[in-house]
């Protein structure tokens, strides 16, 4: 799987894109009204319990505006804050924090997210199951919420479609999912391949096959209990399909070693955070 790379010149360049998003064509023209002499002391602080992340995401947006912004990191990411936690400390003149404030909280606040409720699915399962994300990404984000996945003490899946084989349910039903398996395994190159099944009767047309993990959809408990036992040492499995805080810890409990959720990604709530001047 590619792995994730937050370098210095990645973080910088995605937050100079949003910071022209915000500020084109003619600045923060309300910020401007403010006497650019003013200099102030700021708290960043966490309007709920959750797990940071984006930091250096925030930092990034003042160090772009005003290279003389300080910015004291309190709470490193992947840290549990409560809610009223201090999480940093900025000081420099009041327009030119203002001017980032936004882009910098919008960071936190989408990282931060995803990071706690990755967390909450990670928590009710324990050690029995590993929470994947998947490629239900906002386009153009998908490094920094797989980031903020591994934060929350999720496990990342497959970065792109070039990462590994991942046979679908629509890919069989523009062929012969047998066949599919075949030309993975003839091509594959080192790649990992995954198999989509969503019954018991698919999975038996091909175990003893040489692929990596079984992807069982959309079963129901009792299957999915069945299809483990089916594979036993075979194969990785993992399951998908309508899981939810409410349903995880019985989908767990079948004895599978990953579950991916797309809510991680694509339907995580913001983290509140405010700024106190």
């Amino acid at each position: 799987m590619s792995k994730i790379k937050l370098s210095k010149e990645f973080i910088k360049s995605t937050v100079k894109l949003a910071l022209n998003e915000d500020l084109y064509p003619s600045g923060d023209i309300t910020s401007s009204l403010i006497n650019n002499d003013k200099v102030v002391n700021v708290k960043l602080i966490s309007n709920q319990n959750a797990i940071v992340g984006g930091l250096l995401f925030a930092k990034q947006a003042f160090a772009l505006i005003d290279g003389k912004i300080k910015f004291i990191i309190k709470k490193k990411d992947g840290s549990r804050v409560k809610k009223g936690s201090l999480v940093a400390l900025i000081k420099g003149q009041a327009k030119n924090i203002l001017i980032a404030e936004r882009v910098a909280l919008n960071f936190l606040s989408h990282i931060s997210g995803i990071a706690t409720k990755t967390n909450e699915f990670v928590k009710l399962v324990g050690k029995k199951s590993k929470i994947c994300c998947t490629r239900k990404t906002i386009p153009n984000l998908r490094v920094l919420q797989k980031y903020a996945v591994k934060l929350g003490g999720g496990t990342n899946h497959r970065f792109n479609l070039s990462d590994e084989y991942l046979i679908k349910d629509n890919h069989i039903a523009s062929s012969d999912l047998k066949s599919l398996v075949l030309k993975a395994i003839k091509y594959k190159k080192g790649k990992k391949i995954t198999v989509e099944v969503d019954t018991i009767k698919q999975l038996r047309s091909i175990l003893g096959l040489k692929f990596n993990t079984v992807l069982l959809d959309n079963m129901s408990i009792k299957n999915l209990r069945e299809s483990v036992k089916i594979v036993k040492q075979l194969y990785e499995t993992e399951a998908s399909g309508n899981v939810s805080l409410k349903t995880v810890k019985a989908i767990a409990s079948t004895g599978v070693n990953r579950i991916s959720v797309g809510s991680i990604t694509h339907s995580a709530p913001a983290v509140d955070f405010k700024l106190e001047i």
